[in-house]
């Protein structure tokens, strides 16, 4: 392909944590088009989603083994030496965390250290995307866009362990990775937060397409917890682009690009949980929704709005679909019979990478 975010990777040796997860899965992919060398290290998928779907196709050297083992993950690290690093192993659920929480922290902060130490010890030059949010900051639950630099937060314990990840990266870029001594240790990382991301090949427990599918399936009426909730939809293809985008440029100019961004929809293309249901149904032609909105149900924040202005001016990277239109393609890639699924996401990259 000749697309820049993806010729780029061509004969890269690229490392992906939580490539078994359904933005890796899809990251994997991407790479894959590209003609990347690649290595996975993340956890047995805990469903059977696009990681499933590819594994038959070798594309990766997969580890199964856990980010909180340091010594095995510098292990792998160190044996691959890898070109780039996209960091993307994490426990990833709020209302997971709220039965966790204690491991939702040592996942998400104790792991993303455990990888950059191991990136630190490295011979070669390497380019690392750390992979945290849009909920890492200080939500005040007006209509407001948070900026990459507004304050960081986190109410429940999956966004604050996501807040203290940012405060990591932070730590290893000025005392490990300060880019005033680049040309001596020769890394740099950048961390990538984004909004909510639909497509494909997604079962997670707790998301909202997997539970509309699921329902949808089984003849059920789907039942919405937030159906106010605001939030920044985008397909899963939108951050990748822009994570592929941010590694090339911090790989060739580390002194501009070694910060944060925001990935995420246009400012006025955010919907409700309600008009996303409204749409997917439409898209799938049939079906009805509840409201199962709960006043004792763990919290979860109401309106959540991305400024990504800073990754449409510097990187050069915008939303390619609407949000209906991420719907859209998220719903044909269900319809699809699970024989043609493969084929289908690999022709999905191709269609997203050339608009």
């Amino acid at each position: 392909m000749a697309h820049q975010s993806l010729s780029y990777y061509t004969g890269k040796k690229v490392f992906i944590t939580g490539h078994t997860g359904f933005k890796g899965s899809w990251l994997m992919a991407c790479l894959h088009q590209a003609g990347a060398r690649l290595k996975g290290y993340a956890l047995k998928p805990e469903y059977d989603g696009l990681f499933n779907l590819l594994e038959p196709l070798h594309i990766a050297e997969s580890i199964i083994a856990d980010i909180r083992d340091k010594d095995r993950l510098q292990k792998e690290i160190n044996s691959f030496q890898p070109d780039f690093i996209f960091h993307l192993a994490a426990q990833p659920l709020v209302r997971r965390s709220y039965e966790i929480p204690a491991e939702t922290f040592e996942i998400n902060v104790a792991g993303t250290a455990n990888l950059l130490e191991a990136m630190a010890g490295l011979r070669s030059k390497c380019t690392a995307v750390v992979v945290t949010t849009d909920k890492v900051y200080e939500n005040k639950e007006q209509d407001l866009l948070y900026r990459e630099d507004d304050a960081l937060g986190g109410y429940d314990p999956y966004s604050a362990s996501k807040a203290c990840t940012e405060l990591v990266v932070n730590s290893f870029r000025n005392s490990f990775f300060n880019i005033n001594g680049y040309e001596r240790h020769q890394k740099a990382i950048a961390s990538a937060r984004a909004g909510n991301v639909i497509g494909g090949g997604d079962w997670s427990k707790d998301r909202i397409i997997p539970d509309i599918i699921s329902s949808l399936q089984g003849g059920e009426d789907i039942r919405v917890r937030n159906p106010l909730a605001v939030r920044p939809w985008q397909h899963v293809l939108e951050p990748l682009n822009g994570y592929l985008q941010l590694g090339i440029l911090l790989d060739t100019k580390p002194a501009l690009y070694s910060k944060a961004y925001n990935f995420g929809p246009l400012p006025e293309d955010h919907l409700t949980v309600k008009q996303l249901v409204g749409a997917v149904l439409a898209g799938w032609g049939s079906g009805n929704w509840t409201d199962n909105s709960d006043p004792k149900q763990p919290h979860e924040a109401g309106l959540l709005k991305l400024d990504i202005s800073r990754a449409r001016n510097e990187l050069n990277w915008g939303p390619r679909l609407s949000a209906n239109q991420a719907i859209e393609w998220t719903i044909n890639w269900y319809k699809k019979d699970p024989k043609e699924q493969t084929d289908y996401s690999f022709q999905q990259i191709k269609d997203y990478f050339a608009l």
